[in-house]
């Protein structure tokens, strides 16, 4: 069996690197991070192999549900070395990503193997250096480096609630919503008020579920994605090195100027600050019809859910419903652990200890992009992560 698996597509283009090199740079993950990581490594001569388990690139793009946008505008949300067309708008659509995505794949040329899914990595045996991999199909490849970009929203997390098992109605995660149709006329409850909750429950009340509720764990800053037409991002990126309680204070500042107080409708302001928040993992949520919707009474919120009793849903305050449905807007899993947890370069939740450029001391070579969720937006920081781990690629080997 040869070290490297065959490219999908036609390769009858001249290209710039040598794709009889079979110790080449493997990305696993077909998704924005590692596409722009593949297209930066070959930028500089390097060969890098996309290895995606699915049978398209974008794969996690196109399960997501119908009304999502991003909210990074256009520009800031280019991979590198293609422009997003201006016919895709400021806030480009889900199709259009995958479109987009599709398109750099051609563009760029890259050698994308569909339908391989790496089981394992780990250091090749022979003490080289080199990493050793081992897919799916038997297959065992050999890299001189690796770059692991499965995805920030991998493994859907439904939690273990008690007597979730005996609940007689409708129970999903947030990754099996589509659009609000199948629930016109329903009482939904959706669990959990990040970006994806927040915007799932305004598409049910918009979309003529008969009442939807959203469970609330910790109140969440809410902000405008855009402000007299500055965007959201653009604060982001502007503040992200600044001092934490210096951009808490300016973010409480901008809250009252910009987002109506909805403590009377069960949403008070949070505490902590906003930086401060997202310094422990949780961004902020963009308004894409939350707060209207809050305000209209369109969306209520409530408790954070406690327990699952047969038809019955018991929130942590003692309020008992029974709704027809519950969409979990719970989050998801890196799930990095049965691919390399066994190289201790992973931190006490399951995350990288590095990322971009930049390798574990105990494990040179190894790279990780798109494990981290930053304001500044996601895309923008993996175009720029894939530039650093190229150079340090090139360099390197």
């Amino acid at each position: 069996m040869p070290n490297s698996p065959s490219p999908a597509g036609s390769t009858d283009a001249v290209a710039l690197t040598d794709r009889t090199d079979d110790r080449p740079v493997y990305v696993i993950g077909g998704g924005p991070g590692g596409l722009a990581t593949a297209a930066a490594l070959r930028a500089r001569g390097v060969r890098a192999v996309v290895l995606e388990k699915s049978d398209r690139v974008g794969a996690s793009w196109r399960g997501h549900y119908d009304r999502l946008h991003l909210h990074t505008t256009r520009r800031w949300s280019a991979l590198p070395g293609l422009k997003m067309p201006r016919r895709f708008g400021r806030w480009v659509g889900r199709d259009d990503v995958v479109r987009y995505l599709e398109k750099y794949t051609e563009h760029h040329e890259l050698e994308v193997v569909t339908g391989v899914e790496v089981n394992r990595i780990d250091p090749a045996p022979d003490g080289s250096g080199d990493w050793q991999l081992t897919a799916t199909g038997g297959r065992v490849l050999r890299g001189r480096a690796v770059v692991v970009a499965t995805g920030f929203n991998h493994t859907p997390r439904v939690p273990d609630w008690p007597g979730r098992d005996t609940f007689t109605g409708e129970l999903l995660h947030a990754a099996e919503y589509r659009n609000p149709a199948p629930y016109a006329g329903k009482d939904v409850l959706v669990v959990g008020i990040g970006n994806t909750g927040a915007e799932i429950a305004a598409d049910l009340a918009e979309g003529g579920a008969s009442r939807v509720r959203i469970a609330v764990r910790t109140a969440p800053h809410i902000v405008r994605r855009s402000t007299a037409g500055w965007p959201a991002q653009a604060t982001g990126i502007l503040v992200r090195r600044l001092p934490v309680r210096l951009v808490d204070r300016a973010g409480a500042v901008m809250a009252r100027i910009a987002v109506p107080d909805l403590a009377a409708q069960g949403l008070p302001r949070p505490e902590a600050g906003l930086y401060s928040r997202v310094r422990e993992g949780a961004i902020p949520v963009q308004d894409v019809g939350l707060i209207d919707a809050v305000k209209a009474g369109r969306v209520t919120p409530v408790a954070t859910v406690a327990s699952f009793d047969k038809d019955a849903v018991l929130l942590a305050d003692g309020t008992r419903l029974t709704p027809d449905a519950v969409i979990a807007a719970t989050g998801f899993t890196r799930a990095l652990e049965p691919l390399l947890g066994h190289l201790d370069v992973l931190d006490a939740r399951g995350r990288p200890v590095t990322h971009g450029g930049r390798t574990p001391k105990q494990a040179p070579g190894l790279y990780f992009t798109g494990f981290t969720n930053p304001i500044s937006g996601m895309l923008r920081e993996l175009a720029l992560d894939a530039g650093k781990i190229a150079k340090k690629v090139a360099r390197s080997h």
